[in-house]
């Protein structure tokens, strides 16, 4: 039976830890799904304000993006110097630039200590992180990207921000408030 890891410290949140609901994501940079998945994300978050905590863990599918590893290793060393999330925004914006130069690019256009994060990518934490991520999303029962969990169950439906938003609301416990329309 499909077990999921329950978001924790050591995943790259937003929002607040006691949030009514929880969406987490599995997902891939490369993968165009995920691509067109990362700005109803935003709207979902916007929507919900306070009462929604997202997590995204590392699911790169490098049978068939070739790039998503690095990417995935690029946005973890950046977690290290504070800029997992500006380094997660910048991929998803650049999908079809994910070279190893382009990657080195958008540290240096965030500011990062060079040397460190080609030190941090390259490390065996950042490699194990993202084979812990994969491992986690394998036994929670993850076959693609982008999978969403919305309060620890898999959300099987379409992922468009009306029906996104939706699965979320209806999992909202009453009196928690109601999102900005």
């Amino acid at each position: 039976m499909p077990t999921l890891i329950p978001i924790s410290d050591r995943d790259h949140v937003q929002g607040p830890p006691g949030a009514p609901l929880n969406l987490l994501e599995y997902g891939d940079y490369e993968c165009p799904y995920c691509g067109t998945a990362h700005p109803i994300v935003k709207q979902v978050q916007q929507a919900l304000g306070r009462n929604l905590r997202f997590a995204f863990r590392n699911f790169p599918l490098v049978e068939v993006h070739p790039h998503a590893l690095a990417a995935a290793q690029a946005a973890e060393a950046a977690g290290f110097q504070n800029a997992f999330w500006p380094m997660h925004d910048t991929l998803f914006a650049h999908q079809n630039a994910l070279e190893d130069a382009n990657l080195l690019a958008y540290a240096e256009a965030l500011e990062l200590d060079l040397e460190r994060f080609l030190r941090d990518a390259s490390s065996r934490i950042v490699r194990q992180r993202i084979a812990v991520n994969v491992e986690s999303g394998t036994r929670a029962g993850v076959q693609g990207t982008p999978t969403f969990f919305i309060n620890g169950e898999m959300h099987r439906g379409p992922w468009d921000y009306e029906n996104l938003l939706h699965a979320l609301l209806a999992r909202l416990p009453s009196g928690q408030g109601t999102p900005a329309p």
